[in-house]
């Protein structure tokens, strides 16, 4: 029997796992979750550095230019750049812009201080970077359970990590099927464009999964087959496996049959809802899932939404993606048995069901604020009915009551007419 909407979408959050936290390189971790505290590795910075051009110096000038890398001796300098090891003995470093060559009485070349020289240039320690400046080893520098953003990976860095342990995250490989789906140019009669190509991969990740890259297969079984034993062959299998197509019951629909030859089980097979109602989740033997997407575009965005959503969440330490309610636009008629998820505007704060929504068609999807979860029953005028953001879009912010907002208007002192024997001004009553 199919699951309810509502079932189908707690079916698919409560039967995962979230994955364990493991550690991914500094390139790939922006926009994970940190589930260890990144510490200072060594001293930052680990040596005493220049912070100007110029010359690393001992005492006060002139002074003899010495071998670089050797230890300055009082009165002793030495060449040096931004971010150079500061040279044993030096003191500080003179800016290049505040010194000189000269020669002294026996005519040697000698460093003196120059005419853009401050007074007291250079002070002890001036234009040094003492080492463990910014932290000293051990230190914390971001904490676990942190969003890392490029900063962060920056940080990490200097700090000499090469990777990050992080919350896991489910990788999605996508497997598109159809022998009449074409991926470029104006399909012929009887062919379609493939709409799954350009964009599954990136909602997935809108998810919170992480795309391991996408196959296309005919319409064999035994494409069907080869294509998920594959997968399961690979040095890093996917977590979840998405397929298109394939979820009816006519003979070249072929998932249910490998599920089945494959040792795993049907956790939802058809769900009470239009569009996306031969949408199917299921589990093999070896922890992977099944996510089988309808054939027509907006019916599988419906079942990814219902079936998909709450299957990373759950897998990348999620919540249950939210539901709030909009006040409707119009009168819907029930449809008993079957939940309708319509794209929808909104218009003046009520959401309208949009044009051109049909299960094979996007045009309406490509516009819409939402989707509207029509019970059974229908929804009247200005009822509030239950409505999701898609992955792309803006929250859905719950539509306060009428009666809560509604306020009583404060009520004008109308001033009695003065008597008069002439005609009265009635007016300022209809200020």
């Amino acid at each position: 029997m199919a699951h309810t909407w509502q079932e189908a979408r707690q079916a698919s959050f409560d039967c995962a796992t979230p994955i364990p936290p493991g550690p991914v390189p500094l390139r790939t971790a922006l926009g994970r979750t940190l589930a260890a505290d990144v510490t200072a590795l060594q001293d930052m910075p680990h040596y005493a550095s220049s912070a100007m051009d110029g010359w690393a110096v001992n005492g006060s000038g002139p002074w003899i230019l010495a071998e670089p890398g050797h230890r300055l001796a009082p009165h002793q300098a030495s060449p040096i750049v931004t971010g150079g090891l500061i040279p044993p003995g030096a003191k500080a470093v003179l800016r290049s812009e505040s010194g000189t060559m000269s020669t002294d009485e026996e005519g040697l070349p000698v460093l003196v201080l120059g005419g853009a020289a401050r007074p007291g240039e250079p002070r002890n320690g001036q234009h040094i970077r003492k080492a463990g400046e910014e932290a000293v080893a051990g230190d914390i520098l971001i904490a676990s359970g942190t969003l890392l953003n490029p900063a962060h990976l920056a940080l990490a860095a200097l700090a000499g990590h090469d990777s990050l342990h992080v919350q896991g995250k489910p990788v999605v490989r996508i497997l598109l099927t159809g022998s009449e789906v074409v991926t470029s140019g104006l399909p012929a009669p009887g062919k379609v464009r493939d709409t799954f190509g350009p964009q599954l991969g990136a909602v997935v990740e809108m998810l919170g999964g992480i795309s391991g890259g996408q196959d296309k297969i005919g319409d064999g079984y035994d494409e069907w087959l080869t294509a998920l034993e594959d997968d399961a062959a690979e040095e890093a299998p996917a977590d979840v496996v998405i397929t298109t197509g394939g979820t009816g019951r006519s003979g070249t629909d072929h998932l249910r049959r490998a599920v089945a030859e494959l040792g795993g089980r049907l956790l939802i097979d058809g769900i009470a809802m239009r569009p996306g109602h031969p949408a199917v989740l299921a589990e093999l033997p070896d922890g992977r899932f099944i996510l089988g997407l309808p054939g027509n575009p907006l019916a599988a965005m419906m079942a990814l939404c219902t079936v998909g959503a709450p299957l990373l969440a759950a897998l990348g330490h999620g919540q249950l993606p939210p539901v709030s309610e909009v006040p409707c636009g119009t009168m819907i008629d029930a449809e008993p048995g079957r939940t309708r998820l319509m794209p929808f505007r909104l218009l003046y704060g009520m959401a309208s069901p949009a044009q051109h929504a049909g299960s094979g068609m996007m045009r309406g999807l490509a516009a819409a604020d939402g989707v509207l979860v029509v019970p059974p029953h229908g929804i009247q005028l200005g009822e509030p009915v239950p409505a999701f953001a898609l992955p792309w879009g803006a929250p859905i912010h719950a539509a306060e009551p009428a009666a809560a907002k509604a306020k009583a208007a404060p009520r004008k002192t109308q001033r009695k007419p003065a008597a008069s024997d002439g005609p009265v001004d009635w007016s300022a009553l209809l200020g």
